[in-house]
């Protein structure tokens, strides 16, 4: 097993392995500090997004809900026929930053309920099941567009997180010791390079004196 080569042990590369040392301990500090800010962040979203996906389950249970007794009722080709024409959607977004982080916010949309009328639906030539579907699936639409933006952000602000965490462990665990062990060699070999020149000069010293004190 063959020991792990660092650079070579000169004062120049102890100032050097020093100085990036120092720029990783202060990197770490900046990568705490994000990932603390982005940790407060997700807490402060956590609770309206959970609030909101609850109401989307409910709003997405309703919506199926009626859509069975619409079936029942119309039949799939009932349905289908008093579905057209398609509603097209249209929303305006705005691209913003979170920590750095880009994301999109969705600023308005197009409505989404429509009344009979709107949706070209002729006066009695669908039932209570039919409208109630229909209505149903255009409430559950409009919380999927308000739901849109709030968990892109939080996915992305959890891919931060986690990706910021990586840095952090990768700087404290790998990085950093492997810096430290580096900079403890070549310290040690510089003094143990200084105790043999120190050793070398007290021979040279003892061999003059030696010289000067034979007749």
């Amino acid at each position: 097993m063959t020991a792990r080569r660092g650079p070579p042990a000169t004062r120049q590369n102890l100032l050097g392995t020093s100085r990036r040392l120092g720029k990783v301990t202060r990197g770490i500090g900046l990568l705490r500090r994000k990932r603390e800010a982005l940790v407060g962040e997700l807490f402060r979203l956590a609770r309206p997004a959970a609030q909101l996906r609850r109401t989307l389950a409910e709003r997405a249970d309703a919506a199926w809900s009626v859509l069975l007794d619409g079936l029942a009722i119309e039949g799939q080709t009932g349905l289908r026929a008093l579905g057209w024409p398609a509603h097209p959607l249209s929303a305006e977004l705005r691209a913003g930053q979170v920590w750095g982080i880009p994301v999109v916010e969705i600023l308005r949309h197009t409505a989404v309920r429509r009344t009979l009328a709107a949706r070209g639906t002729p006066p009695g030539a669908a039932g209570g099941a039919a409208i109630r579907t229909g209505t149903a699936f255009e409430e559950l639409t409009e919380v999927l567009l308000e739901a849109a933006g709030r968990e892109a952000l939080l996915r992305r602000l959890g891919e931060a997180l986690a990706r910021t965490s990586r840095q952090v462990n990768t700087l404290e665990l790998r990085i950093g010791p492997e810096l430290r062990g580096q900079i403890a060699g070549i310290r040690r070999t510089l003094d143990e390079r200084e105790r043999e020149e120190h050793l070398r000069l007290e021979r040279l010293r003892s061999h003059l004196a030696s010289r000067r004190d034979d007749p």
